[in-house]
């Protein structure tokens, strides 16, 4: 039997569909279709590129969305304030032109890649992403969604549908900062994003810091957040981030390098990019 292929045209059209059968979401396809190698298609395909309200970037009552299906050429076009501009800079390290404008920023999420940049700005931003099945909606932090190496908490019969990312003030600043071993089209030996807020004296009122390819999963340096808020904005502040602060990951050794290497390299990142949002 061959697989069954959906067109949905309404976000209802795909959370029927959903709900009726045991569906792929298909989107850019820029994971799917690699994913497969040199196997046939066996699984049942439900695309939803066509379904116009998840491609919007708009802003809400207290911040912006971001549609599941934007794609990150999407999200480079967009009008979005200064602190999206860590967003914007993993935007384009995701594969070449042809990916940024097929790759959509839930398939970004959704593959749960330990090394997948998109997740690692998003995190910085404390997006929360917006779930959907045919009865019911729910909302849940990206710290959260994101289990571990290609494990989603998604059930079948859910899609996602947006990512919310709380407001900032006029003062926010990001950075996004990435190693690899080339400066395009390669998988990260580390990564890291941030985002600092400040009031009108200059007191960090908040500090979201992410890293990435060192687990299983993007995680959040909470300890080294919790440091910085109170302390007036200073580049010299980027020496409080030290080896400590990323005791709780797990870095591997593999082809693109050491255990060693990547925490050397993830605290010159850390560093760097909190200098550059700091100054």
């Amino acid at each position: 039997m061959h697989p069954e292929y959906v067109r949905a045209v309404s976000i209802k059209d795909a959370l029927d569909a959903l709900a009726g059968g045991n569906f792929k979401l298909l989107a850019g396809g820029t994971d799917v279709y690699p994913a497969l190698g040199a196997k046939p298609l066996r699984a049942n395909l439900l695309d939803i590129s066509a379904v116009p309200e998840l491609r919007q970037i708009r802003p809400i009552a207290d911040g912006w969305r971001i549609g599941a299906g934007a794609t990150w050429s999407d999200v480079l076009s967009a009008d979005l304030p200064p602190w999206f501009s860590a967003l914007k800079a993993a935007a384009r390290e995701i594969g070449g032109p042809q990916v940024q404008n097929l790759g959509t920023v839930a398939g970004n999420v959704c593959n749960a890649s330990p090394a997948a940049d998109g997740s690692v700005a998003l995190l910085a931003l404390d997006a929360r992403v917006i779930v959907a099945s045919a009865g019911a909606m729910r909302e849940v932090s990206l710290t959260d969604f994101v289990l571990g190496a290609r494990k989603c908490a998604l059930a079948a019969n859910e899609m996602v549908l947006a990512f919310d990312i709380p407001q900032r003030s006029l003062n926010a600043r990001a950075a996004f900062a990435k190693l690899g071993h080339r400066r395009y089209l390669v998988i990260s030996v580390a990564m890291v994003s941030v985002l600092i807020d400040c009031n009108a004296d200059g007191i960090i009122s908040h500090a979201l810091i992410a890293v990435g390819a060192l687990s299983a999963r993007a995680i959040r340096l909470t300890e080294l957040e919790a440091e910085l808020i109170g302390k007036r904005r200073d580049a010299r502040l980027a020496l409080l981030a030290e080896p400590r602060h990323l005791a709780r990951t797990t870095p591997i050794d593999d082809i693109r390098g050491t255990r060693v290497y990547r925490l050397d390299a993830a605290l010159t990142l850390l560093r760097r990019a909190l200098a550059e949002v700091l100054a």
